[in-house]
């Protein structure tokens, strides 16, 4: 693609995005027009970096550059002094990064349940991978370990659940850390522990143990994956930024990528605390199987609202942030 193609391609969007800064600007914006804009932004922000990268001397690239700038100006406009900085930032800053950067958090659920259904069909055809797959203290477990569960025998807790939680948070600093080898370990911790999770369902699946197992795990394992794969979304993201650098160094990305990746990692810490909270007191719990999966579906409903509301705050802030001071 030349230039010209290049421009031809793209400048309905680039005008489209100077019109909304206008609308924006006289507050005057719907949440459509937000949402819009916030696309066209990106977008934006990405013809920057290939016009950066194969036409460093063209006239586009300059007003590429200021387009860029003029729109992060308006969309983050005032948020660094918000007088509560902590509420703030869980409330609409993380929220706003995970609406940001979704495509590499979908990503990474897909790296993951990659190794996780390709692990599980895996068992069903050959049973004998399952000790080869799994760390040595899964392997422990075996297919009475629930119906043990049931009758009171937890050893104070249950050894499958609490492995889990200290694996995930692992998986979680891996996954994130990982971002530094170009996502080439966050990727792999991504579909390896996808894989591990696989043959577990695997192997309950065919000892007649799944829904007893899904309903041991799910009502805080929703929570902790939710956590793993905004992590793994930061690493892949900053390996993106590593491995495709553009017209800046390969430094510059680490310094400000790893910025924005780490408060990714960070907003998740309250999950990994939820689901520890869950995990102590709800898992091993007396109560039905089937309680445990209607708590499960309230932390999926409890998520989605959290994730919707701190859109529909962090959209209000940025029109309050646009109100004109007289």
């Amino acid at each position: 693609m030349n230039v010209k193609q290049f421009v031809n391609q793209y400048r309905d969007g680039w005008h489209k995005l100077e019109q909304l800064m206008g609308v924006m600007r006289k507050e005057q914006a719907s949440s459509d027009d937000i949402n819009q804009f916030y696309r066209l932004y990106q977008k934006s922000a990405q013809h920057l970096s290939y016009a950066q990268t194969y036409f460093p001397n063209e006239e586009v690239t300059s007003y590429l550059n200021g387009l860029v700038a003029q729109s992060h100006n308006l969309f983050y406009k005032n948020t660094s002094s918000y007088k509560a900085p902590f509420r703030h930032f869980f409330t609409a800053v993380f929220v706003r990064l995970l609406w940001e950067q979704r495509t590499a958090i979908i990503i990474a659920f897909l790296l993951f349940m990659l190794g996780t259904i390709g692990s599980f069909l895996t068992v069903l055809v050959n049973t004998n991978v399952f000790a080869s797959f799994l760390p040595e203290y899964i392997q422990q477990v075996d297919s009475n370990h629930f119906a043990e569960l049931d009758k009171g025998i937890t050893s104070g807790q249950s050894i499958l659940s609490t492995s889990i939680m200290v694996n995930n948070i692992q998986v979680a600093v891996l996954a994130f850390a990982g971002g530094i080898t170009f996502g080439i370990l966050t990727t792999f911790v991504l579909i390896y522990n996808g894989v591990i999770i696989g043959t577990l369902l695997g192997h309950f699946y065919l000892s007649g143990q799944l829904y007893p197992a899904l309903a041991y795990i799910v009502p805080h394992g929703v929570i902790e994956l939710t956590a793993i794969f905004i992590a793994g979304g930061a690493g892949l993201l900053m390996g993106y930024k590593l491995f495709v650098p553009g017209r800046y160094s390969r430094l510059y990305h680490l310094k400000t990528q790893a910025k924005r990746s780490l408060q990714l990692l960070l907003g998740s810490v309250p999950m990994f605390v939820i689901a520890g909270i869950i995990e102590g007191y709800i898992t091993p719990a007396a109560i039905s199987y089937e309680t445990k999966y209607l708590i499960a579906l309230a932390t999926v409903i409890g998520l989605m609202l959290y994730f919707w509301l701190g859109k529909m705050r962090s959209d209000y802030l940025l029109r309050r942030s646009m109100t004109p001071k007289v």
